[in-house]
């Protein structure tokens, strides 16, 4: 996948209610406070999902790393 698709907004508003219930329940942690900057900007998104492509091209499975 080399572009990036955002997720579809009810996904989105789905987990951030998730995330209201878990901070209601409990209280905010590190975690949720993550997930919430996750569902509220599409900036921090896509920097999250060109991270995660950064790291999985970055592995050579020729390699032994050992």
């Amino acid at each position: 996948m080399s572009q990036y698709k955002d997720y579809p907004a009810d996904k989105i508003a789905e987990k951030l209610k998730r995330v209201d219930e878990f901070e209601a329940k409990y209280k905010p942690n590190t975690t949720s406070k993550g997930w919430r900057k996750w569902c509220t900007d599409p900036e921090y998104r896509k920097r999250e999902w060109q991270m995660r492509q950064s790291v999985a091209n970055s592995m050579n499975f020729n390699k032994d790393y050992r």
